[in-house]
């Protein structure tokens, strides 16, 4: 039974390690350069600039948009625009 503890203990372990290093988070892009790659994004007012993984297209954000993103340390390996609230109201 101990080890079975055991097992399921270091799993778990496991798995949160493995969604602790792909982040997904919110930001503003600050800028962008498609000819290096690279794009900066705004977190809780702080600046970032993020690698763009060979399948990220950053063609499709530009600056002063709102976004979500997925990274790999500083690799984005996802982004795309925020969705946005809808209206609420008469």
């Amino acid at each position: 039974m101990k080890k079975v503890t055991v097992v399921l203990v270091v799993v778990l372990s496991l798995c949160l390690v493995a969604s602790l290093a792909f982040a997904s988070a919110k930001g503003t892009v600050k800028s962008v350069d498609a000819k290096a790659g690279s794009v900066v994004i705004t977190v809780d007012g702080k600046d970032t600039t993020f690698k763009a993984d060979k399948g990220v297209d950053l063609g499709k954000v530009k600056a002063g948009e709102k976004v979500e993103f997925t990274a790999d340390k500083d690799v984005v390996t996802q982004i795309k625009a925020a969705a946005k609230k809808a209206a609420i109201g008469c």
